[in-house]
């Protein structure tokens, strides 16, 4: 028995896109608008919490990395942001006037300045994003172990397909 879908019930790319942006219903096992829409919703989130802490998305993100990595110069962040020196520079300014950030001399190389994410601040996004964080650990506790290996399994394999278009386009930016 063929489990393909009609022609017609296959949704076309512009239906997708407008699916994904107008807030339409989302069709019945259509996964990849429900990934399209997740990620739509991860971005509104992060503006939200950014408009919250009173900074924007980028540095949201450098926020972000202090917090889970911990202390760091401002290259090194650069670079595990994929964006130059100059930008992080005044991604940085914007975050050390809001007090969100300090910026001392390296220990070992004066030279070298260390960014650090200033406790209160990583207190506040803690508090903003722990309800959010923590009904997510509920949701997944209330799977199974198969369920969730099920779903871990689909969603490993997302994540892979996605590192494979981003070094794609990489190569395709690289590219003469």
């Amino acid at each position: 028995m063929d489990d393909t879908p009609p022609p017609d019930a296959i949704p076309s790319p512009t239906d997708r896109a407008r699916e994904r942006l107008d807030g339409t219903p989302l069709r019945d096992h259509d996964l990849r608008s429900r990934l399209q829409q997740l990620g739509v919703r991860h971005r509104h989130l992060e503006k939200r919490l950014a408009g919250a802490l009173r900074t924007d998305v980028s540095g949201l993100e450098v926020m972000d990395h202090l917090i889970a990595l911990g202390p760091t110069t401002p290259s090194t962040l650069a670079a595990r942001l994929g964006t130059s020196t100059a930008a992080m520079s005044l991604v940085l300014n914007r975050l050390e006037d809001a007090g969100h950030i300090t910026r001392e001399r390296h220990p070992a190389d004066g030279r070298k300045l260390v960014v650090t994410a200033a406790a209160a601040s990583t207190d506040r996004a803690w508090a903003l994003i722990s309800p959010q964080t923590d009904a997510i650990d509920r949701l997944i506790a209330a799977y199974t172990p198969e369920q969730q290996d099920l779903v871990e399994g689909f969603l490993d394999a997302v994540l892979a397909l996605y590192d494979d278009a981003e070094r794609r386009l990489s190569a395709e930016r690289n590219a003469p």
